[in-house]
């Protein structure tokens, strides 16, 4: 129960690349050398794992696998977090905290992605933060969840 795990969706394989206007011009490898950076000695004690697919399915599957055992999940659904009751419900189903993440402010862009099936799921969302989104994310799953293992 020391893993934590880092969960990207669709697309996100394409940070650097995509729109780096909205998410940024780094990848998510640069990202992960961020995240370590900043968190530093807090993650010493914990495996961190990443984990990137297109495909939903994929993204099910990772979640029961892992949604027992580990700490917690930091999760970017992407696109799949305006649409999918699939993995919303899958967040439901496990028994470890899972916090939403998104780089851009969903809430400053198109009217569809101002709605999240995962939310509801999820115990916290955090949007717009960039890269240090995931790193919120991480320190309060540690801090909330970490000394009870």
């Amino acid at each position: 129960m020391k893993d934590l795990l880092i969960m990207n969706g669709p697309n996100l394989n394409l940070l650097g690349k995509r729109e780096p206007e909205v998410y940024g011009s780094a990848n998510f490898e640069e990202i992960l050398d961020q995240i370590n950076a900043d968190m530093g000695e807090l993650l010493l004690p914990y495996r961190l794992h990443y984990f990137q697919s297109n495909h939903e399915g994929a993204l099910l599957d990772q979640l029961h696998a892992v949604g027992f055992d580990y700490l917690g999940i930091v999760f970017n659904p992407g696109a799949y977090a305006h649409t999918s009751i699939a993995l919303a419900d899958a967040v439901r189903g496990i028994s470890r905290p899972v916090v939403e993440v998104h780089l851009s402010n969903v809430h400053q862009r198109e009217e569809y992605r101002r709605h999240s099936y995962l939310a509801e799921a999820a115990v916290g969302v955090i949007s717009g933060l960039g890269w240090r989104g995931y790193a919120l994310g991480l320190r309060y799953l540690i801090e909330q969840f970490g000394q009870k293992i």
